[in-house]
Order: C-alpha cells, then sequence, then structure tokens
C-alpha cells in the first residue's frame, strides 16, 4: 500500500488537470444539448450516442476537403438537427415511444456514420496541417475556445427558452395535456426540442473530432450517460451552493461546469491507476448517486418532519 501511494505523482496529476478542463468544457456543452431533452422535454434521448459522432465525422471530412472550421462546424450541427427532426418524427409521426425512436436513429447512425466517414471507423486530422479550434497541443487555447463556446450558447439558450417558442418548449415537457388545451402543437415542439438538442451535440461532437484529432466511429459510445453525470452533478452542486436564488441561466452555466467536474474526477481515476476498463462502471454508479441524492434528500426531510410532529404529538 505504501509503494501504490509512493508511486502516485501529484505533479503529473495537476498536469493533467488543464486538460481534464477543456474536454470537461466540450463535454459541458454536449450535456446543455442533452439538457433540452432529459430537462425541458422530460424524455431520454438515445440519439445523442449517434448525433455525437455524426457531429464529429462530418467536421473532420469537410475540413479534409478542404472547407474552413466554421463551415464544417455549420454543416455539422446542420447534420445533428437532421438527426434529432427523424427521431422527432419517428416518435410523433409513426407513434413510436421516444426512447426506442432515439435507439432506431442512433443504430443507423452507425452505418451512416461510417459511410460518412469514408467506410474508415476513424479519420485523423493533424494540426499541424488545417487550423483548428482546439487542439490537445495548446490546451489553453481550447479551455477558452471551449469557455467562449460554452458562454455564448448558454447566452442563446436564456433568451430562446424565453421567447413564445421557447417557452412553449418547456411547457411541453412541463405538462404536455395543459399545452395541447392551451393550443401549443406539442408533437411540433417535440420535433423542435429534439432536433435543437442533437444539433448542440453534434456541434460538441465537432469540437471534440478537433481536439482529439480525429473522428472515431465509437467516440459517442456511452455520451448520453456523460451528458446525464454533467446535467445531474451541475445541478446538484449549484442547488446546494445558491439554493432558493439559482435560476435558469445560472442552471445552465453549472450545467457546464458539472461537464468539468465529471472529466477532472475521470483523470482523478485515471491517476489514481484504477482499471480503465472499468470507467463506465464508475460513470453509472456516479450519475445513480447524483441522481439518488435530491430524492433521498426529500426523503429524509420528509421523515424529520414526520418525527418531529410524532414528538409533538406525544408531547
Amino acid at each position: 500500500m505504501a509503494a501504490y501511494f509512493a508511486s502516485l505523482n501529484v505533479l503529473k496529476l495537476l498536469r493533467s488537470m488543464p486538460g481534464g478542463i477543456a474536454q470537461g468544457l466540450i463535454w459541458g456543452l454536449m450535456a446543455l444539448g442533452l439538457y433540452i431533452t432529459f430537462r425541458l422535454l422530460d424524455m431520454a434521448d438515445l440519439t445523442v450516442d449517434g448525433s455525437f459522432t455524426t457531429g464529429g465525422a462530418v467536421t473532420v471530412m469537410l475540413i479534409l476537403a478542404g472547407w474552413p472550421v466554421w463551415a464544417a462546424l455549420v454543416i455539422a450541427v446542420l447534420a445533428g438537427l437532421l438527426a434529432g427532426l427523424v427521431t422527432g418524427l419517428l416518435h410523433t409521426r409513426l407513434g413510436i415511444p421516444a426512447i426506442l425512436a432515439g435507439i432506431l436513429t442512433q443504430l443507423s447512425l452507425y452505418s451512416i456514420n461510417l459511410r460518412i466517414m469514408g467506410m474508415s471507423a476513424n479519420k485523423a486530422v493533424s494540426v499541424d496541417k488545417y487550423r483548428l479550434l482546439l487542439s490537445s497541443r495548446n490546451i489553453p487555447a481550447s479551455i477558452l475556445t471551449g469557455a467562449v463556446f460554452a458562454l455564448i450558447l448558454v447566452s442563446i439558450y436564456y433568451w430562446y427558452f424565453g421567447t413564445e417558442q421557447g417557452s412553449a418548449i418547456r411547457a411541453t415537457g412541463d405538462n404536455p395535456a395543459m399545452s395541447r388545451a392551451q393550443g401549443i402543437n406539442v408533437d411540433r415542439m417535440k420535433v423542435l426540442g429534439l432536433a435543437f438538442s442533437n444539433g448542440i451535440v453534434a456541434l460538441s461532437g465537432g469540437l471534440m473530432s478537433q481536439y482529439q484529432g480525429f473522428a472515431d466511429i465509437n467516440m459517442g459510445r456511452g455520451a448520453i450517460v456523460i451528458g446525464l453525470a454533467a446535467v445531474i452533478i451541475g445541478e446538484v452542486i449549484g442547488g446546494a451552493l445558491l439554493r432558493k436564488y439559482i435560476n435558469f441561466y445560472v442552471t445552465l452555466c453549472f450545467v457546464v461546469i458539472g461537464g468539468v467536474l465529471y472529466y477532472l474526477v475521470i483523470v482523478i481515476v485515471l491517476w489514481l491507476k484504477l482499471n480503465s476498463n472499468d470507467l463506465k462502471l464508475f460513470t453509472a454508479v456516479v450519475v445513480a448517486l447524483f441522481l439518488a441524492l435530491p430524492y433521498l434528500r426529500v426523503q429524509r426531510r420528509s421523515s424529520f418532519a414526520k418525527l418531529k410532529k410524532g414528538g409533538g404529538q406525544n408531547a
């Protein structure tokens, strides 16, 4: 045991932290996309595992074809929008449950992503040859770029979901029956929400492919779990720190922070030399714990209230 702790290098951990922050910001953007479906529409959309890869594949292939990075990202977002649109239409027009519609789209995207990358499992893009927005070789600039993207996206969210259409999407998730009674086209709002969500997810996939220098067919595997971890961690920590004073804008900021905190935990796990094959298990445990915390907190308060009430009656 002493030899194990002696083998841990604190300086190595500190050197790894900036890279974790850079990747955490990208996953935080992905979590913002997932936030639309998971929190605002109250549905689990498994399309994101495929649309994340789609964003990366489209971005890399267009950059290799000579497109400017910004144009490649725009097309990647449009591809993500299309993927979300397909899921939305499967759900609303064909009556397929949302979770199954997401699975079907995700499954089809595997083959589509392979075709986008020329039937290759991965494609590399070199920072030495192309002017990329992010790169693991320039982590400070990548952190700044990721933070700027996050700030812009959070501001757009705050503005859009305060508009009539954005409020209609939020109302659809809160109470579909009442929204329909108020004249809101619930199906249209679901399709819009799913499209917007996957567009943002594809954007984060495009940024991630630039940061790591390649797009891989499996880069989106488990993305929904990482996104959920970021959302839940951000909400729990934001609620614990600010309690009643947290608003929609701050909540969105904490979702991004949740992505950073999640990835920093992963950095620590790797630094502790734990088996990297257990990362998915570890992620599932972390998400389960943070999902359970709000429920356990409510249960604890109600238990104390009952105990206090019972004590007063006995007195």
